[in-house]
Parts: C-alpha cells; sequence; structure tokens
C-alpha cells in the first residue's frame, strides 16, 4: 500500500512537471517559437479549434512566425483569434499568411516575463506540496500501516517532494536564462 501512495504521487508530480513544460512555452523571449500560439483556438465553422489543427505554423529568420491555414477561408477567423489570444504582437494578414513579428524584448519586458516564469513555478511547487499532503494524509489513515511503515512512507514522500521541487526550480531557472538572454 505505501509504494502504491508513493508511486500515485510520483504520477501526480510527473503531470505537473508536464504542465509546467506547456506553460512555459508559452512564455514569450527574444526568438519566435510556435508553441507561443498553443493556447490561441479559432473560432472554425462555429466550434473552438486549435490553430496547429487548422493552420500550419512555421518561423522565418528566427523571429517571424508564419501561419499557413489549410483552408484560405479561415484566415480573417485565424486573424481575429491572434487579436483576441492578447499575445502583445500584431499579425500581418496578406491574404494568404499571417505573419506575427515577435518583437526584441526590452530590459523591463524581459524582467516582466521572468516574473511570469516565476509565478508559474510557483503555483506548481504549490501543486506538488498539495499532493505531499494528499499523500501524507492517505498515509495517516491507512490503519492497515504500523507506525514505524507509516514514518518510512512519509520519509518517501517529502523525498519525492524535495526532488520535484528541485527540478522545478531548475527548469524555472533555465527558463529565466533562456528570457534574459540578449
Amino acid at each position: 500500500m505505501t509504494y502504491q501512495i508513493v508511486d500515485t504521487s510520483k504520477e501526480k508530480m510527473e503531470k505537473v512537471i508536464a504542465h509546467l513544460g506547456e506553460e512555459l512555452a508559452t512564455v514569450r523571449t527574444g526568438s519566435a517559437n510556435p508553441t507561443m500560439l498553443d493556447r490561441v483556438s479559432v473560432n472554425y465553422y462555429g466550434s473552438p479549434t486549435p490553430l496547429n489543427q487548422i493552420a500550419g505554423i512555421s518561423v522565418q529568420e528566427g523571429r517571424i512566425l508564419v501561419i499557413k491555414p489549410y483552408d484560405p477561408s479561415s484566415l480573417k477567423d485565424i486573424e481575429k483569434a491572434c487579436y483576441a489570444a492578447d499575445l502583445g504582437i500584431t499579425p500581418s494578414n496578406d491574404g494568404t499568411v499571417i505573419r506575427l513579428t515577435v518583437p526584441q524584448l526590452t530590459g523591463e519586458t524581459r524582467k516582466e516575463m521572468t516574473k511570469k516564469v516565476s509565478k508559474i513555478a510557483e503555483e506548481c511547487k504549490v501543486q506538488i506540496r498539495n499532493i505531499r499532503r494528499d499523500a501524507n494524509t492517505a498515509v495517516k489513515n491507512d490503519k492497515t500501516m504500523d507506525e514505524d511503515v507509516q514514518k518510512d512512507a512519509q520519509n518517501e514522500i517529502q523525498k519525492l517532494t524535495d526532488s520535484y521541487i528541485k527540478k522545478i526550480d531548475e527548469i524555472a531557472a533555465r527558463k529565466s536564462d533562456e528570457v534574459m538572454k540578449v
């Protein structure tokens, strides 16, 4: 039972790390990255559809995102969705593709993005701690375990928590360095 609780906690913590990666991918750095558009949802024939399912997204010259819709009639809807997503980038429509030029980040913008990275990382740490709390509660409530086994399980859960908090810090530090790199 102890190992089941620890294993379940580990799986949940892995999902938090995956979520952290997805969230940080949307944080703007000085270069263009197609994952910046992962949150953009287009109203395509009456249903919200992820942009990457209705258009090809590529990077030109390191700072320009080019969106080429598979269906040319959806160009206006994609443009509207880019405005609505509040990317901080103005789309440029030339009739066949939409271009998003990612501006160079100023020092102030870089600091704001670093704060955003820290905020996302802190939210993930809170999720990890909540998983730890739930696991410790499950261990305490398990009447089939004696006291020593409960202590061992709680120590395992704490070690697991510490390792995942450290992973989050490392990932956030890498992303902050990427944002601050000129």
